[in-house]
């Protein structure tokens, strides 16, 4: 990658020139507004949770497996879609004016979010069934069905949401997915509680209520976003929905051969701590419960190098369509050195004051949960290695991503995940009997295999031939 100026002449000021202070201070500025909409967006099943639990813990069990499957579909839109993100900031990279590129990338993004969420929503349809396929009991597998009957119908604007929220951030402006998030969360709440209870002159549906106000709330969150797209000033001479016809089939190959890889890796790093999970099952229920305690703190946690990814792959798309491979370089290590300093903090923690997190999820004075803190404490010192190098592989996927390589980091996140960290924890809980810390020694190994892997990836960046 030489370090050149592109075809145009055009030398982006959106990269600053050079210097590393203004390079951390932009970075920033565009992971800050990332990393608060992840944990709005968060925000949207877990109030579902927090109103359900009024019913009853059978339904509180069923709104969780209906939401666990909900996801992992939304993961693989979400996966898809993400290509529009270094698609956009290539493009804006090699050409500011490139108005015409940018329009035709993010209407295509929008007919990928179509087309993978067809598929979903006809299996989510059928949510009762597979759950009494998985072996869930018939009421379980009932009533996630009813709750499922009114989710399903948020996962084309949710997919459509984040190709949306792709571009908006490739032209750095992710705030506008913020405000958007931030007002669907407000219509969230109040329909689901209305409709789940009966509240406002709305039927009292039940959970089946709180999915239809999900849904409501999702469909405003894309319809807020699209108009901030269409109308505010830093967007509207994108003219991104202007002769808005059928499919561009070369665009849209290119969208999805950039973004099949992304949504595979997700599947592989959701789907292992998901096995994760239901090994710790088998270990038993203290052990199940502490593990679900270290796991929300880490989830939290991680959503900041989640954003610094996210703005990894913006400034390094940018840089990349600039053929700047100084700023290439500048825009990854500070994503980077950013990504792994804000998880070394959480780390210290972690490992520093555990009780005080552990509290927020359990009473810590009551002597019933003495033996379920006592493990989580344990647990969080697992997490505290975690942190570091789920940081760094989060990140290093972003500065990948950035330079539209895809591939080879998702068979990377394959043998990191799967034949590396899960054989290694069962085998160490199981065989060698370290239970449930032997399954986080796992995890740890694998998120570290991978982080190196990556990085070492990212150091082999001028080998790298990435996908035009």
């Amino acid at each position: 990658m030489a370090n050149t100026t592109s075809a145009t002449g055009h030398r982006n000021a959106w990269l600053h020139g050079g210097s590393w202070r203004s390079e951390a201070w932009a970075t920033c500025v565009l992971a800050l507004p990332l990393i608060l909409t992840n944990l709005v967006e968060l925000a949207l099943t877990t109030t579902n949770l927090i109103l359900v639990g009024e019913l009853g813990a059978s339904t509180l069990a069923a709104v969780t497996l209906a939401n666990n499957l909900f996801f992992f579909f939304a993961m693989i839109g979400l996966g898809v879609v993400t290509a529009v993100a270094p698609m956009v900031a290539r493009q804006l990279g090699a050409r500011a004016d490139a108005t015409d590129d940018v329009r035709r990338t993010v209407q295509q993004g929008l007919w990928a979010a179509a087309l993978v969420s067809l598929p979903g929503l006809a299996c989510l349809a059928e949510a009762e069934t597979i759950f009494r396929l998985l072996g869930q009991t018939p009421a379980i597998a009932a009533e996630a069905g009813r709750y499922m009957a009114g989710l399903c119908w948020a996962l084309p604007p949710f997919v459509g949401y984040i190709a949306l929220r792709s571009a908006a951030t490739a032209m750095g402006r992710p705030r506008s997915a913020l405000w958007a998030a931030l007002a669907a969360i407000l219509v969230n709440a109040v329909m689901a509680w209305a409709l789940l209870f009966g509240r406002l002159g709305l039927p009292a549906l039940g959970p089946q209520g709180a999915g239809i106000g999900t849904a409501i709330a999702t469909w405003s969150l894309f319809l807020l976003l699209a108009a901030s797209l269409a109308f505010a000033r830093p967007f509207r001479r994108f003219r991104l929905f202007h002769r808005f016809g059928r499919p561009d089939v070369e665009r849209l190959m290119q969208v999805f051969r950039l973004g099949v890889p992304i949504a595979v890796t997700l599947i592989f790093e959701v789907a292992v701590f998901n096995a994760a999970g239901i090994l710790m099952g088998l270990v038993g229920e203290v052990d199940l419960a502490a593990h679900g305690i270290a796991m929300q703190i880490a989830s939290i946690s991680f959503m900041v190098p989640l954003g610094l990814g996210q703005a990894a792959m913006v400034r390094v798309g940018r840089a990349y369509g600039a053929r700047d491979a100084r700023a290439i370089t500048r825009a990854g290590w500070t994503a980077y050195a950013l990504g792994v300093g804000s998880m070394a903090v959480t780390a210290l923690l972690m490992l520093l004051a555990p009780r005080l997190l552990i509290g927020n999820f359990i009473d810590l004075n009551d002597p019933a949960n003495a033996e379920v803190v006592a493990r989580a404490a344990l647990f969080l010192v697992f997490a505290g290695l975690f942190q570091i190098a789920d940081g760094a592989q989060v990140v290093a996927a972003g500065m990948l991503r950035g330079l539209h390589d895809t591939r080879a980091p998702m068979l990377l996140a394959a043998i990191g995940y799967w034949l590396a960290g899960l054989p290694l924890g069962a085998l160490l809980a199981f065989h060698y009997g370290f239970g449930g810390s032997g399954i986080w020694m796992g995890l740890v190994a694998g998120l570290l295999v991978v982080a190196v892997l990556l990085t070492g990836r990212w150091m082999r960046r001028d080998r790298l031939a990435p996908a035009a």
